[in-house]
């Protein structure tokens, strides 16, 4: 039977992919399902104060997102190079370079979070939501910081488990943790009567046991790269390569923060009162909620479709490595379509929206239907910029995958939201328009690069450059 490695290089892509993306999207799609369940049952148990007073905290949750993802997509792209050069040594100490940066985001970002609550959620748009959701959020994000030391290594780990092969391993990582979640949150919100506190209570209990199955597996000797005391720690060879890789999804993530810190400040700039901007938020809450849902499956084949970039890369199978990127946009690209078709056509968009709005609210699912359709009218679009991001991303190619990862949300993106609304009469409707039109021009700036490295791998190709 071949073992992990060996089917990196010699599988069919196509079945790698199914093999390789499947448990990533189950992985990840729980990961996301974190909040989505949160917000299930706050938004039907708790009102819309609370669902936008969770909106309000999500940007903050992006934040330390951002941190993670800078390390463990970095680490783990670079694992993939190195597990296919065969430098085991360089694993390890990736592994416990991973470690010593998790434990380092958590012991800065929690404090500075905690001290500061009042002021940070102020400029998430706080100041403009009523008093009952800016309370809701403190309560929730007061409580819910504390679980990041867990949920950054459980990531993590999950991240490294994919690139070395493991993708089952990782996918019931993330299991754990959800399925704790999802049984827990009923009971501290309803039965214990905890309300937005018990679903952060939660979360809490749901993270550490991740961590503690992510752990076990690399101290069981069982992976294909072990976890050593020794190796954890900063290692001064090992550091650019992994931080330049990670910049890009960190920026990406970082800027979706911003965005999501833009949206409800716009909002609560533009919205008639204070009351309207809370309801404005809290569809921007079930808008965020259903995107994680339907983004998920375009995420989980990108995890799928590194390993086989970055091990083939390393490895020099620069034929394989073409073979991977066709398959990639084909596939991402048909995802695009089916995610835009579920939010857009009715009657999807309301059967969606009433899966986080109570039926006593039937106003809020008139609002956030209408909003869901016009946010992702052209996000069929944007499969051809994900696949190139992650592209360069696996083959250790940082300012390529920086520039596409965070042309959508930090170029173009953000000046939009804030110069629109000066131009048409309905504000609101200008702040939502933003996000098609930043879809397509996304998509037009992203044909160039697509089409110069397409033409960089049929040219090593025809020089016979496979192996070289």
């Amino acid at each position: 039977m071949k073992n992990n490695l060996q089917e990196l290089a010699t599988e069919k892509p196509w079945k790698l992919l199914v093999k390789y993306s499947w448990p990533a999207l189950v992985s990840m799609s729980l990961n996301a399902l974190y909040s989505v369940v949160d917000r299930f049952y706050i938004g039907h148990g708790c009102g819309e104060a609370a669902m936008a007073g969770l909106t309000l905290v999500m940007p903050l949750m992006m934040l330390f997102a951002a941190f993670g993802v800078f390390v463990g997509a970095g680490h783990s792209a670079i694992l993939s190079i190195k597990l296919g050069e065969n430098d085991r040594v360089a694993c390890e100490k990736l592994l416990g370079q991973l470690t010593a940066f998790k434990l380092a985001f958590f012991f800065f970002l929690t404090p500075a979070v905690y001290f500061n609550i009042d002021t940070i959620l102020g400029w998430c748009g706080g100041n403009g939501v009523s008093r009952e959701a800016f309370n809701a959020a403190k309560d929730y994000l007061k409580i819910v910081l504390f679980s990041h030391l867990f949920s950054h290594l459980a990531f993590g780990y999950s991240a490294m488990m994919r690139s070395e092969g493991s993708a089952k391993k990782s996918m019931m990582c993330m299991i754990v943790g959800f399925g704790m979640n999802l049984v827990l949150d009923p009971i501290f919100i309803f039965t214990l009567g905890l309300g937005i506190e018990g679903a952060a209570w939660a979360t809490n209990i749901a993270m550490v046991a991740s961590c503690v199955f992510a752990v076990s597996h690399y101290w069981s000797g069982k992976s294909v790269v072990r976890l050593r005391l020794r190796r954890i720690g900063f290692h001064k060879g090992l550091l650019a390569k992994p931080c330049g890789v990670g910049f890009a999804p960190f920026l990406q993530q970082l800027l979706g923060a911003l965005i999501n810190v833009a949206f409800p400040a716009a909002f609560a700039k533009w919205a008639a009162d204070k009351a309207s901007a809370t309801t404005q938020i809290a569809s921007l809450g079930v808008f965020e909620s259903v995107l994680i849902l339907v983004i998920m499956p375009i995420l989980g084949a990108q995890q799928g479709i590194q390993p086989i970039i970055g091990y083939n890369w390393g490895a020099r199978n620069f034929k394989r490595v073409k073979a991977a990127f066709i398959l990639g946009f084909w596939v991402t690209s048909a995802l695009c379509v089916a995610a835009t078709v579920i939010q857009v056509v009715p009657p999807f968009p309301t059967w969606l929206a009433r899966m986080f709005v109570s039926a006593d609210n039937p106003a809020l699912v008139t609002l956030a239907a209408k909003d869901l359709a016009l946010a992702n009218c052209m996000l069929w679009c944007i499969g051809l910029n994900i696949v190139c991001t992650t592209y360069f991303q696996s083959i250790g190619k940082p300012l390529a995958s920086i520039i596409l990862s965070t042309m959508r949300q930090g170029f173009i993106m953000l000046p939009i939201i804030w110069f629109l609304p000066y131009f048409m009469e309905d504000h609101t409707f200008a702040i939502w328009l933003s996000l098609p039109v930043s879809d397509v021009l996304c998509c037009l700036a992203t044909i160039v690069p697509f089409a110069l490295n397409m033409r960089f791998l049929t040219r090593v190709r025809a020089k016979g450059a496979e192996t070289i």
